[in-house]
Parts: C-alpha cells; structure tokens; sequence
C-alpha cells in the first residue's frame, strides 16, 4: 500500500436521494371534508333551532305566570276565608252579647211585673177588707 497524500483533500462521494411520491393520501382529505360536513350540519341545527326554543321559553314564562295567579289566588282566598272566620266569630260573640242583655232586660222586666202584680194584689185585697 502506497500512501496518498491527496486522501484527505479528496471530496466526498457525491450522495444520490431518491425521492418517492406515494398515492393514496386523499383518503385523509376525504376524512376531514366528512368531518367539515359534519360540523356545518351540527352548526346548523343548532343556530337553525332558535326559534322553537323562544316558543318554549315564551311557555315556560306563561306557565310560570299562570302559577303564580293561581298562588296568590289561593292566599287570597285563605286571607278572606280567615277574615270571614274572624267576622264569623265577632257577630256570634256581639249575638250572644244582645242575647243576654234581652234575657237581663226580660227577667228585669218580669221581676217588676211580679212586684206590680204583688202590689196590686195587696191594695186590691186591702180596698176588699176595708
């Protein structure tokens, strides 16, 4: 063997590459525009639906309303029902006040019937035996 002196100056053997194209890559094109699709779809019906759900919250707002007449028309009318109780009560107490005062008023009356009949008695008995 022969020493070269040239060995380290040389250049490299030149590199070839091989660049290879393959077909067949389109199935994930067709992936992502089914996809796109499906997206646009689910987009639409979600956007396109609006109106149905301002029918329904307008009926929820008159359900609601309607709940509400409905309580305050059931405590007003425990309210009224309570007061006429209270009234109830009141007239049963100033009814059984006037009964008694009549009954005063009558046995009042009766006693001083008896006394004026008792007198009567004696002074007609007193005017027999004169």
């Amino acid at each position: 063997m022969t020493y070269d002196p040239n060995t380290e100056r040389r250049d490299p053997p030149p590199v070839e590459r091989e660049v290879v194209h393959k077909s067949g890559g389109s199935a994930a094109w067709w992936v992502a525009g089914i996809v796109a699709i499906v997206a646009l779809v689910g987009m639409f019906f979600i956007f396109g639906n609006n109106g149905d759900n301002t029918g329904d919250l307008e009926a929820a707002r008159d359900t609601g309303r309607a709940e509400a007449m409905v309580e305050n028309a059931a405590a007003s009318a425990q309210n009224a029902a309570s007061e006429a109780a209270e009234s109830s009560r009141a007239a049963a107490d100033s009814v059984a006040q006037s009964a008694e005062a009549a009954a005063d008023r009558t046995a009042a009356a009766t006693e001083e019937a008896a006394s004026n009949t008792a007198n009567a008695v004696d002074e007609a008995g007193d005017r027999a035996g004169m």
